[in-house]
């Protein structure tokens, strides 16, 4: 992840995080075979996943539901996770 632009959190070493702006960033979270890419920049994390899938073979697995056993849900209107 560090070839391309991400920084590795020293709290958790599977998070990984990459400054776009001031205002922006993307997060990947890495663990095992499971990966998860949280931004605000949807081409910047279809970029990713594009660079990504030419170093390793992997799946687009769409949106989120659930990850490491936790169930995900939306709330768009109140923009929470």
């Amino acid at each position: 992840m560090v070839q391309h632009g991400f920084k590795r959190t020293l709290m958790d070493h599977c998070v990984f995080v990459k400054k776009l702006t001031d205002a922006d960033f993307l997060i990947l979270l890495l663990y095992v075979d499971d990966m998860l890419i949280v931004g605000k920049n949807i081409a910047m994390i279809n970029d990713l996943k594009t660079k990504l899938s030419t170093s390793f073979e992997m799946k687009d697995l769409g949106k989120a539901e659930h990850i490491l056993g936790m169930q995900i849900t939306r709330d768009k209107n109140k923009k929470k996770l």
